[in-house]
């Protein structure tokens, strides 16, 4: 798998990566909203610099854990048989073990897993500039254990001016 040379800009992720997989997940995964806190996530999660949690186990762009964010995509009713369909499309087979190896290798699986995440989430995406709420939903979905809010607006800030 061929990817673009890290770090990325906003821009670039969102064109590259963010759009693609949302094109290959189908459209009633894709908005303005959705792409804005894809985007966010991943400059919070990497600075859109790592593909591997430095340190840590995390893999990919958002940074996922595989008995986290992997484990939970996978099975969650609400996003298990789109996250199988897209491991499958993208040459993984749909198992914790197989999709964390994956992640750091394939960035448009990585968004594609990211956004089946958001989706397991009751509440609505929030509107563009709810930077509050986004941060929200980033906790909620995430559950990092070390939040810095102090750089959430600047990458939300960033991925608003993105997607717009």
């Amino acid at each position: 798998m061929s990817q673009l040379p890290l770090p990325l800009t906003p821009s670039q992720a969102l064109r590259s990566v963010i759009i693609p997989a949302l094109a290959e997940l189908g459209a009633k995964y894709d908005s303005p909203r959705a792409r804005v806190l894809l985007l966010a996530i991943a400059g919070q999660e990497s600075g859109l610099k790592y593909r591997r949690q430095q340190p840590g186990p995390a893999r990919g762009l958002w940074q996922f854990e595989q008995g986290g964010g992997v484990k939970g995509v996978l099975r969650h009713n609400a996003s298990a048989k789109d996250a199988t369909r897209l491991c499958l499309a993208r040459g993984v087979m749909p198992t914790p073990v197989a999709l964390y190896a994956a992640l750091e290798h394939d960035d448009i699986l990585a968004a594609g897993i990211a956004r089946l995440l958001l989706w397991t989430l009751p509440e609505a995406l929030p509107a563009i500039g709810d930077e509050d709420g986004a941060w929200s939903q980033y906790i909620d979905a995430w559950r990092p254990g070390k939040p810095h809010r102090d750089r959430w607006a600047a990458n939300y800030r960033a991925a608003v001016s993105a997607v717009s």
